[in-house]
């Protein structure tokens, strides 16, 4: 009797495939727009399950915020909350961040708490100011128009360069992954036993079938390339009888 293929195991969630959550800080996003002022970092602290490092932020209320941190902050600085300097770690809006500005952790709709470039390294720099709209040219290289009223932080992400650094030991890569509930290692299909992947098995490795599989093969053997979608065959069709 078969096995289940180790994508299905994965979608299951079980402890074994399931992220640590207990290890995460939670969501990391802006602060309510009502927090209007200077704000002092207490420490920069490690995030397992992100790329990037957070930062502890003492709000002028006196409550401890966590906010991504930005490339160069550290204990001491100050950041500005929704109004104030423009440096690095700052959260303004976008009408207050002059041209030429990177910024990182940018709001689609204003005060949604920030959803693009949000990862290690990255950034996007303000292009130009058209009355209440900015453009942004963001690390695509595409430009997006952004109502002036949607927040930004001010700098590039921190934790830059993180790919860079060789992992040397299978054991750390084993746990690098883990808090991201990704795999470390990917088992090739036709390096499997029959009974783990059909395409397992054979005198020498090869997949020993067809490799494209339609869109309504079961799940144990939906591997592979999977066939064209249902509108592409629709436009093709219908390309055809436009001919």
């Amino acid at each position: 009797m078969g096995k289940r293929i180790i994508s299905r195991r994965r979608g299951a969630g079980t402890p074994t495939y399931r992220s640590p959550s207990h290890r995460h800080h939670g969501a990391i996003y802006h602060p309510a727009p009502t927090l209007v002022g200077e704000g002092t970092v207490r420490g920069i602290v490690p995030a397992p399950g992100r790329t990037a490092p957070v930062a502890e932020v003492e709000a002028p209320d006196g409550a401890v915020v966590r906010v991504l941190a930005s490339a160069g902050l550290a204990t001491g600085d100050r950041i500005a909350f929704q109004e104030g300097k423009v440096d690095r770690g700052s959260i303004l809006p976008l009408a207050r961040i002059p041209d030429g500005t990177l910024v990182s952790n940018l709001e689609v709709k204003p005060f949604d708490g920030g959803r693009l470039v949000r990862s290690a390294g990255s950034s996007a720099l303000v292009t130009a100011h058209s009355g209440g709209e900015v453009t942004v040219q963001l690390p695509s290289g595409a430009f997006k128009v952004f109502l002036a009223t949607c927040r930004a932080q001010v700098g590039a992400v921190g934790g830059g360069g993180r790919g860079e650094r060789p992992i040397i030991k299978a054991g750390k890569k084993f746990w690098a992954t883990r808090s991201l509930a990704r795999a470390a290692v990917k088992v090739r299909g036709v390096a499997m036993n029959p009974v783990n992947h059909p395409f397992g098995g054979g005198a020498h490795q090869h997949v020993g079938r067809p490799s494209t599989v339609s869109s309504g093969t079961w799940p144990g053997a939906k591997v592979g390339r999977f066939s064209r979608s249902a509108r592409k065959k629709r436009q093709l069709r219908a390309r055809k009888g436009a001919e």
